[in-house]
């Protein structure tokens, strides 16, 4: 502080107004890709933690003749991820868990359509449902 007339002045500080260093690296988006594989079809969807529906992407949207039971091949099941991470990585994220429901062919394709797309796989989950002795099944057939 100067002084002026035997007054205390105050004095002009120049301050650093950058932001401070982040100690920690930003932590990378997470999000969460439901996979859908039945007999017939391969369906992708991307959600949020939360479990809001970010985007879709189904084998029917990929290919292009792709008609019937083509669609739940394992080739389909890769273009599927592929065409996922592309719109996750758009959206911002980088790492997944993956949760399998179904019993469709292209399975683990999913996951490698996934990987080359360029997303981190952090957890793969199945969760097809199976009965526990459910329905009564049909009676015998007499011939």
């Amino acid at each position: 502080m100067a002084e002026a007339n035997g007054h205390l002045l105050p004095t002009t500080v120049e301050v650093d107004r950058t932001p401070p260093k982040m100690k920690h690296p930003t932590q990378e988006r997470r999000g969460e890709v439901h996979a859908h594989l039945s007999y017939n079809n391969t369906l992708l969807t991307l959600t949020s933690l939360a479990g809001r529906t970010l985007e879709t992407a189904s084998a029917g949207q990929v290919l292009t003749k792709g008609k019937g039971s083509r669609r739940s091949t394992a080739y389909a099941g890769q273009q599927v991820g592929q065409r996922i991470a592309a719109l996750a990585q758009k959206r911002g994220y980088h790492q997944v868990d993956l949760f399998l429901r179904g019993l469709g062919k292209g399975r683990f394709q999913v996951a490698k359509g996934l990987r080359q797309g360029g997303l981190r796989i952090r957890t793969i989950q199945d969760q097809t449902p199976f009965p526990h002795n459910g329905c009564r099944p049909p009676k015998k057939r007499r011939l």
